[in-house]
């Protein structure tokens, strides 16, 4: 049983010494990269860098224990960077000790969340954010997340929050206030870290930093304008406690719903793509538990919020990792960095760290994915577009939850709509098909082949009733229905009486109805209705040909 809670003790008692040397390349790679990766993305939070160096010790190791994956990188992420801002700096200013108090309680909302999903085992909620939904947020989340740095990046403290109108129209008149030095420190390292993106052994953001961190501090370029992260605090993060209060839980509440969710299908995809290429089974249920274990140890000791991390999943993937030893490498040599070498960023420009989110968050902009869509359905297309400018227009929180309704609406359309079909027979090939579809289908004037390609409910029994008496009207001697229930996985009790008064009024016109393959839960729930004691001879055909051939007797 606790095996299975902690899936560590699976994998470490049985750890084979072929794995350490990937192990140890691995986690020393992701460690150089997520320095100055989760420094960064802890500036784009409001919160000081070094707590992204927190976020990336004891939740690093929790995962490692709790979790399934055995590449999946936990650490701070742009989005989830993006989205505590957004949620908390309506509470608090970014930058106090309030605001980390707050975002601290939010971690640990968030890691609840997850942890009690996974308890319940209720991984398939995310199931209702939909591609369509997460490639438009996404989208629109990266453009975002890429303004919000410009201040840092033209060196110039703009006013505007998160309205992308705001800050673009903001930048074009402070055109003139411009710090033009920082301005070309940021561009540079942009180019930079996209250049050594072609060489994926070369850690770029590390590169950058220590190249950037060396002229600063030689040309005393901190003196001339350039903003630095000064003074990083030495040592572990100390104990903390979350604030606790019914006001603060419930304003933070909607912002740690989106974020338990957000974080949890990154998480998810990313891990299972390396599952699936390395044929292991990832349990959705507990990498919800192994994340949310993650955040909640977190928040204790002054992190925010963390999930999966794709670029540097990646990275550990390719660096050769074979099990989550690795992460625990990882995390040991953060812990080292924050005992003994947080002066070496003293000198680090903010501009650097700018540069660096701007680089990992480009390819975040899919409109090849919403090109996709419209070719394939365009309701699904639409979903992408409502998505993106609901994000980009009214913001984050209010995007992802009209982009959900818009999906579930499209959703229950298609539902309300389900596809029909008249049946003909195709003698060569044996087979009954869509006579709108095979021409060549032969019917019969006096019975009726009536295939439901949905399962049956209040919404959408209006539609079928409609559907089948166009159908019978056009069959003017019409004797017999056969409804081919193959494509019906369940079915409600409004469906089956409205099924039972179609059966009813068309009697009294002299054509009976046969109900063909019904599945097995269907079938248990017309027999609740006693419908195996009314209409026993009606249900009893497994196939469209045995009702045809009961009809011929």
């Amino acid at each position: 049983m606790l095996k299975k809670f902690i899936p560590a003790l699976n994998w470490l008692p049985n750890y084979q010494l072929d794995d350490l040397r990937g192990d140890i390349s691995a986690g020393v790679i992701v460690a150089v990269m997520l320095i100055p990766q989760g420094m960064a993305y802890a500036m784009l939070a409001g919160l000081p860098p070094v707590v992204g160096l927190y976020a990336s010790t004891i939740p690093v190791i929790v995962y490692a224990l709790f979790g399934t994956s055995r590449q999946l990188s936990i650490g701070p992420v742009a989005m989830d960077s993006l989205l505590v801002f957004a949620g908390v700096s309506l509470l608090a200013e970014p930058g106090t000790d309030h605001y980390l108090s707050l975002a601290i309680t939010l971690m640990l909302m968030v890691g609840l969340i997850l942890f009690l999903m996974g308890v319940l085992r209720l991984g398939f909620v995310v199931n209702f954010l939909s591609n369509a939904v997460i490639s438009g947020f996404t989208s629109a989340a990266a453009i975002i997340i890429g303004l919000s740095q410009l201040q840092h990046l033209l060196g110039v403290n703009l006013e505007a929050d998160q309205n992308v109108f705001d800050i673009v129209w903001e930048s074009v008149n402070r055109i003139s206030d411009i710090h033009w030095l920082t301005l070309v420190i940021g561009v540079l390292g942009i180019v930079l870290l996209i250049g050594l993106k072609r060489y994926p052994k070369i850690p770029g953001p590390l590169v950058l930093v220590v190249v950037s961190i060396l002229v600063v501090f030689f040309l005393r370029l901190d003196l001339r304008g350039v903003n630095i992260v000064g003074e990083v605090p030495k040592g572990l993060p100390a104990f903390s406690m979350p604030v606790f209060s019914i006001e603060v839980i419930r304003s933070l509440l909607p912002i740690a719903l989106t974020i338990s969710f957000i974080a949890f299908m990154e998480a998810i995809s990313i891990a299972k793509a390396f599952a699936t290429k390395e044929k292991y089974k990832i349990i959705p249920n507990q990498e919800l538990i192994g994340i949310g274990l993650a955040n909640v140890a977190g928040s204790f000791f002054s992190a925010y919020s963390v999930t999966g991390g794709f670029s540097r999943s990646a990275v550990n993937y390719q660096a050769g990792a074979r099990t989550p030893l690795a992460s625990l490498i990882t995390a040991v040599l953060i812990i080292l960095t924050l005992l003994f070498f947080t002066g070496l960023f003293y000198y680090l420009p903010n501009a650097v760290l700018a540069s660096i989110i701007m680089a990992a968050i480009y390819k975040l902009i899919d409109v090849r994915e919403a090109k996709k869509l419209f070719t394939i359905r365009k309701a699904d297309g639409w979903t992408w577009v409502i998505t993106f400018l609901a994000t980009l227009v009214l913001g984050i929180e209010v995007g992802i939850l009209l982009g959900i309704l818009f999906s579930l609406l499209v959703f229950i359309g298609r539902s309300a709509y389900p596809h029909v079909a008249e049946l003909g027979y195709i003698k060569n090939d044996r087979v009954f098909r869509n006579v709108e579809r095979f021409p060549e289908a032969k019917t019969d004037e006096e019975v009726l082949i009536f295939r439901i390609d949905a399962s049956l409910y209040f919404a959408n029994m209006t539609f079928l009733e409609s559907k089948l008496s166009e159908a019978i009207a056009e069959k003017k001697g019409i004797k017999w229905v056969i409804l081919d229930f193959s494509g019906v996985n369940s079915i409600d009790a409004v469906a089956i009486d409205s099924l039972e008064q179609i059966m009813k009024n068309s009697r009294s016109g002299g054509i009976k109805f046969l109900f063909a393959a019904v599945k097995g839960p269907v079938m248990d729930l017309l027999k609740k209705a006693e419908w195996d004691k009314k209409y026993c001879e009606n249900l009893k055909y497994h196939s469209i040909q045995q009702a045809l051939t009961a009809i011929d007797k």
